[in-house]
């Protein structure tokens, strides 16, 4: 079980040994880079890579049908296409939703980033247009990546960067950018940070005692305001307000008050018991939030959902043994939607929650009495729930639930609870309550997985978050095992 506030403290200073925006290597299917167990014969990189030795022929095979007849435009375009195996081509391909076709190309004529190596302020856009521009190219990377557009053919006939764009400025405000705070460009090659500075020690943070309390949860108030919600493992929610830095006040809240008390649902014990809040997205304008806890179905009539072992997972719940005197899915892990007291004009000043749920998101049994995660967070740019769940437990993980694509256990799962599907539809998917799958999850992509999970392979994801500067970075501390913590 991770480690209880006691203490409530004032985080007043803290230098980062790191600017929050330095670039880290990711790829374009939101995946670590590796090193390749066959090294790359067509693209220049080598190390820690974004492609394989199959994705390097195919970048071939595209480069040869390309037929380019000029040898310093074949160069420049064998380069653009092999970007996609730098370890940084997330933040070259400036990936939203859909990958961009080519990469953003340094544009001298921009202000860059010194985190991006001097070469990155060559005008490698420039480079292209001059020596591409009149060079006849099948299927061009550019040309592709306005398909669909007005006025843009769809076919695959020779073209030039001059059927396209008028001049080099046009070329360059469609395809040219900076290294900027936000990521960074390619300019022909891979991509180098400047880091041969020494960067200095972290001089200390500064502490202020605000007051005394044991919470597990505490989520800013999404109003923006001073205020914070307060949660604990038994099952209280508290909203509170924060004193001022440097204030010498202390934290307003009463617990002879909370904000909604759910200790007749929840199970609390060592691992049980209240394990996360999440604030919808619009919460100021609808009042929406979720409650993750779990419950003992011998206590609790509502504690009643389906057992995370069973044939799906090659997991028979009659031969498991009792574990520390619970019976297998005995506990259980639940979601569930809750809604402000008050009108819709005023959500954001509601001091209290009705306290019967509105909407049962999510239930599922246990097979063990540990690991069981718990955390539910928004994703900041989807507005998508979120939710951590441990492998259930057991020493090794016996089922090997957390590999198992079949079951829910030892992943992250990601929900949309803004489209509700009908009882009918939610039978026929085998979801786990009141929930859609969004469109893009993996699934779409590997369809051994289940349509919840997001990712799998954990042990025990006990406190995640993304990061609040570049959304796209996602980090997760999993408690591991014995030794092999993370």
């Amino acid at each position: 079980m991770g480690g209880i506030l006691i203490n409530i403290l004032l985080y007043c200073n803290l230098l980062l040994l790191l600017k929050p925006s330095s670039s880290l290597p990711l790829c374009t299917d939101s995946r670590a880079p590796l090193i390749p167990e066959t090294p790359l014969v067509f693209c220049p990189y080598n190390g820690t890579l974004c492609c394989n030795s199959i994705e390097d022929l195919c970048l071939q095979k595209q480069y040869e049908s390309m037929n380019v007849s000029d040898p310093g435009c074949a160069s420049l375009l064998k380069s653009v296409l092999c970007a996609r195996c730098d370890q940084f081509s997330w933040e070259l391909f400036r990936v939203d939703s859909v990958p961009q076709r080519v990469p953003i190309l340094c544009n001298s004529t921009m202000s860059a980033d010194l985190s991006q190596s001097s070469q990155a302020r060559n005008d490698f856009c420039a480079k292209v247009w001059d020596t591409c521009q009149n060079v006849s190219v099948m299927n061009s990377p550019f040309a592709a990546s306005l398909q669909g557009q007005a006025g843009v053919p769809t076919t695959s006939n020779f073209t030039k960067l001059t059927d396209f764009w008028q001049s080099k400025t046009d070329f360059c405000i469609a395809f040219g950018g900076a290294s900027l705070d936000e990521s960074v460009c390619f300019d022909g090659g891979p991509v180098t940070l400047n880091n041969t500075g020494t960067p200095s020690s972290p001089s200390g943070m500064c502490l202020e005692k605000i007051g005394n309390g044991s919470y597990l949860d505490m989520v800013a108030h999404p109003d923006g305001s001073s205020r914070a919600f307060f949660s604990n493992q038994p099952g209280k929610i508290w909203l509170a307000t924060i004193p001022k830095e440097g204030s010498g006040g202390t934290l307003e809240l009463d617990e002879s008050n909370p904000f909604l008390d759910l200790t007749d649902e929840v199970h609390f014990d060592t691992e049980f018991g209240m394990m996360g809040i999440a604030f919808h997205p619009n919460f100021t304008q609808n009042g929406r939030f979720f409650a993750s806890f779990n419950c003992d179905k011998v206590k609790w009539p509502g504690c009643t959902g389906r057992c995370s072992c069973n044939s799906d997972v090659n997991c028979d719940p009659s031969k498991l043994k009792p574990d520390n005197g619970a019976q297998p899915c005995q506990y259980q892990s639940v979601i569930s939607e809750f809604t402000v007291n008050g009108t819709a004009s005023q959500t954001a000043l509601s001091t209290s929650a009705i306290p019967s749920e509105v909407r049962r998101i999510f239930t599922m049994g246990l097979p063990f009495t540990s690991h069981h995660g718990g955390q539910i967070i928004f994703g900041p740019t989807d507005g998508y729930l979120y939710v951590m769940m441990g492998d259930g437990g057991g020493t090794d993980d016996p089922y090997n639930f957390s590999q198992n694509k079949k079951s829910l256990l030892g992943k992250i799962m990601r929900l949309d609870v803004d489209h509700i599907p009908s009882g009918a539809e939610i039978s026929q998917l085998g979801l786990w309550g009141n929930y859609a799958i969004p469109v893009d999850n993996p699934y779409i992509e590997d369809k051994e997985l289940q349509p919840e999970i997001w990712a799998l392979g954990l042990r025990n994801p006990w406190r995640c978050s993304f990061d609040s500067e570049r959304p796209s970075y996602f980090m997760c501390a999993d408690v591991g095992q014995g030794s092999s913590m993370h």
